[in-house]
């Protein structure tokens, strides 16, 4: 014998009840997409230039981070300078282990290298490299880059990691009158003028340069 089974009708509460449980299920799959689904900030790379025509046929015997001073002898010339940032990925992390080379002219607009002439000071260094500290953090001691003959002032730097080559590029000094003046620093569209070109402002021990560098590591 079958016995029939009551039916209770749902109260409003519980239906109201019921129905918010369901709309959550129905929602929270999409929110976790959502979620999952959120861009990582990727930053753009500084841009690349051309190495030039004197990057050192032979690195010199004393290639350290201070420029100022060649083995025994101490460069006086031009305005000391310190050029110093952080070398990044795309995501914003420390390239480590990342070495960072910097190359320019004397005060004179001369490169230790022999399509120059070889007429650079020997007093300066004109090359340094160093690698990066674990925050990604570098440092030279220079001067601040002087204009020579078709070129506005600037400093050539280049990234490594291990043996591969990260980036190429220069960069320029803010506000220097011979930049809209050369072709390279031209050709540059209005954000890779912001990247590349800095101000040198006055500091406590000579002028300081900030450089962020961005890579694709």
């Amino acid at each position: 014998m079958n016995v029939e089974r009551p039916v209770f009708p749902l109260t409003t509460h519980g239906l109201s009840r019921r129905r918010t449980v369901a709309a959550v299920l129905a929602v929270a799959p999409a929110l976790l997409l959502g979620v999952r689904a959120q861009p990582v900030a990727v930053r753009q790379a500084t841009p690349a230039q051309t190495e030039g025509p004197f990057y050192p046929l032979q690195l010199p015997a004393d290639a350290d981070a201070d420029l100022l001073r060649n083995g025994r002898l101490v460069y006086r010339s031009g305005q000391a300078a310190w050029v110093e940032g952080q070398v990044i990925d795309l995501a914003g992390r420390p390239v480590k282990g990342a070495q960072v080379e910097i190359w320019q002219c004397d005060h004179a607009g001369h490169y230790h290298h022999p399509g120059d002439g070889d007429r650079a000071d020997q007093r300066f260094q004109g090359f340094g490299k160093v690698v990066v500290a674990e925050d990604g953090h570098y440092r030279f001691r220079t001067i601040r880059p002087v204009a020579y003959s078709g070129r506005t002032p600037h400093i050539h730097v280049k990234v490594r990691l291990g043996s591969r080559e990260l980036l190429t590029t220069q960069l320029y000094v803010a506000g220097d009158p011979g930049n809209p003046r050369d072709f390279l620093w031209r050709r540059l569209d209005e954000r890779e003028r912001a990247a590349l070109t800095v101000p040198f402002v006055p500091g406590s021990d000579g002028l300081q340069a900030t450089f962020p560098i961005i890579v694709a590591a």
